[in-house]
């Protein structure tokens, strides 16, 4: 069936003048019906573009609208990621980008986490090493591996990842969006077409009604995606502090004259380069990180492969869980302690999710099993194997496994590779911050797109520049790698459970699976993200509690962000102006109608903004023809060009006034 609305001829119709239009067959016949329907009831045009599929037949329609009148529709044609159409070259070549911007941060975690955790559990025996080596084993399987790749990847938002993303899924779902500025015709977007409950499901109907219901609810949804993001934005600060520090640390291992302050300049100098480079966009540098880190994670399997061969194969035994059981029998408080280190393994979880927006869901999902993963397991192997035989040496468990005509080379790619870690957690928070900034929660920044094809490549200068400086903060007052790790942990962990609750929302309202796999899914995660918080808690005194606060602030900055931008806009609609006072104005407006076009520019998607009285009463003359321009952001990762601006009169047609709503 093809209905056609030219605007331009519209407008020259009579409105009460009837149509003929094209049916295909008669199965079409509801279809038209149900045109008609909606016609009326949204006194709307629907354009498509279908005109030569099929046998046609002549149909008479109601009567014509004024497309001016009424707000416009969509074109039809449901939108469609951009990675959807890539062939194998070219998901080969996102794959190899993935490297370099996605896994830097769980990449290096092998520089840090056996020299945590064994600060907090001192190395009594091998069989300590072989406990806390299960147990670094099993975090990495579990919490990057089943959670984030095989779970959490799939709950994006049409290709962004991250707290906001999830957040915008759940308020496409379910009406919990604080701000009041929803119209119908968002939910006509192509791209906000999604699988709503059905009415067999009547745990999603009765858990989605009882969300819509309750304000509580939705501020404290809110409140957890603006924790959730607090917590990312923290992580883009001590992830370059963590990575870079720790990897400069080598330099102890291979040069003894070496001091912890000359460490500390040299890993200032590493930040200035790393965030400098930073505007020249994803793709760019992507591609010129991705064989640096390629290396890196050939050099983690080879070295732990050479320590397996080496020293002790016995290692192996790890794989058998019983061993996290002995450990916590023989140490106890200092196990407990020792999660804290654990978590480190895992670190960068949370930027495969949020950096999403930048590759696809199967670049990512291939690249982490079939290379960083066996690179990880086989580099924390190795360095096990040769503490078997060096217990001395846990502090520098790295750097110190590292064969002695290897080691100057192995630096320098773990610098590199350290400096790529900091930059994977930096476009995390750049995405984080542009959803924020779209619905309502942060102040509108200048974003730079990066990539002329992939929507998702942003680079935010004022961000960048902000996270530097907090970054040097941190290096220059807390120089010591535990503390440093800890706070690590902390931001870490938090977002992680903020993600851990938002996803299970998701499963209940959108996926719908069975409540037992939900619970499963609730139960082994939160719960063993809240025994790896409850280890980092106990050490805040020492010096992490500075990335608390910072979160905190974080936190306060984007909760009073979205109560301002919420109380506006009440107060615009309550300001207001009358249909009655512009009827009694008349066309004219009660003052001089100038020739031109002026544009007003206000949050109103409905109704006559109160300033526009304000100019009336104030300015000589009016322009001819007035514009009402709203900037409205929908819980879309991207509106199609054809659908992004709606059209309507205000008023009568004489009076010249429409507004143009870009979503």
């Amino acid at each position: 069936m093809a209905l056609y609305g030219d605007p331009e001829r519209g407008s020259s119709m009579d409105s009460t003048e009837s149509r003929w239009v094209f049916q295909e067959d008669e199965d079409d016949a509801s279809e038209i019906e149900e045109y008609e329907a909606d016609l009326r009831h949204h006194h709307s045009v629907l354009d498509s573009d279908d005109e030569d599929n099929g046998e046609q037949r002549l149909v008479r329609t109601g009567p014509r609208i004024d497309s001016f009148d009424v707000e416009a529709l969509e074109v039809p044609g449901v939108q469609r990621n951009d990675f959807e159409d890539v062939n194998m070259g070219k998901k080969i070549i996102l794959a190899f980008q993935t490297l370099g911007v996605v896994f830097g941060d769980v990449g290096t975690s092998p520089l840090y986490t056996f020299s945590v955790m064994f600060r907090k559990a001192p190395i009594n025996d091998n069989e300590d090493i072989i406990g806390a080596l299960s147990l670094v084993l099993y975090t990495l399987l579990l919490v990057p591996l089943v959670k984030y790749v095989l779970v959490v990847l799939w709950a994006n938002d049409d290709g962004e990842g991250g707290t906001f993303a999830l957040y915008s899924l759940i308020c496409r779902n379910a009406k919990v969006s604080l701000l009041p500025n929803q119209l119908p015709s968002d939910a006509r977007i192509s791209g906000f077409r999604l699988k709503v409950p059905s009415a067999e499901l009547e745990r999603s109907l009765k858990f989605k009604e009882r969300l819509e219901s309750s304000v509580t609810l939705k501020k404290l949804l809110l409140l957890l995606v603006l924790a959730g993001t607090s917590m990312v934005i923290a992580n883009g600060v001590v992830t370059p502090a963590m990575s870079v520090l720790s990897s400069v640390n080598g330099l102890r291992v291979g040069v003894d004259a070496i001091e912890q302050d000359e460490v500390v300049m040299i890993s200032v100098a590493c930040l200035i380069i790393l965030f400098s480079v930073q505007k020249y966009g994803t793709s760019k540098v992507g591609l010129a990180v991705g064989p640096a880190l390629f290396i890196w994670f050939c050099s983690l399997a080879g070295i732990g492969i050479y320590n397996l061969l080496t020293y002790d194969t016995s290692v192996l035994r790890a794989f058998n869980p019983i061993h996290i059981y002995y450990f916590f029998a023989r140490n106890s408080t200092k196990a407990w302690y020792s999660l804290g280190g654990c978590i480190l393994c895992a670190t960068g979880s949370e930027a495969m999710f949020a950096d999403l927006c930048y590759f696809s869901v199967r670049s990512v999902q291939l690249t982490f099993v079939f290379l960083v993963l066996p690179c990880l397991l086989l580099g924390y192997l190795g360095q096990a194997a040769y503490l078997m035989e060096n217990h001395a040496d846990a502090g520098q468990a790295f750097f110190s496994s590292v064969p002695k005509g290897a080691f100057w080379p192995t630096f320098l790619i773990a610098l590199v590779a350290a400096l790529i870690a900091s930059r994977a957690m930096t476009t995390a928070t750049f995405s984080c911050i542009k959803q924020s900034t779209a619905l309502g929660c942060f102040p509108r920044l200048k974003i730079v797109h990066t990539s002329r094809k992939f929507m998702g490549q942003i680079y935010i200068p004022v961000i960048n520049w902000f996270l530097l400086v907090v970054s040097l903060v941190f290096v220059c007052t807390i120089s010591n790698i535990d503390e440093i790790g800890n706070a690590y942990g902390i931001a870490e962990l938090g977002v992680m459970m903020m993600t851990t609750v938002l996803v299970t929302l998701v499963m209940i309202l959108i996926w719908q699976i069975h409540i037992v796999i939900v619970l499963s899914f609730v139960v082994v995660f939160l719960g063993l993200e809240l025994a790896f918080f409850s280890s980092v808690l106990c050490s805040i005194p020492d010096g992490s509690w500075i990335i608390l606060v910072f979160a905190i602030i974080m936190f306060f900055i984007m909760f009073v962000w979205n109560y301002g931008s919420k109380l506006k806009y009440e107060t615009e609609v309550k300001q207001k102006l009358s249909m009655d006072l512009m009827r009694e104005l008349g066309s004219n407006l009660g003052t001089i109608r100038a020739p031109g076009i002026g544009l007003l520019y206000n949050e109103l998607v409905k109704g006559i903004p109160g300033i526009f009285g304000h100019f009336l009463t104030t300015l000589p003359a009016i322009h001819s023809m007035i514009i009402f321009v709203s900037i409205k952001y929908v819980p879309v990762s991207m509106v199609p060009q054809s659908e992004r601006f709606l059209f309507r009169r205000v008023c009568q047609k004489s009076y010249h006034i429409f507004r143009c709503i870009a979503r």
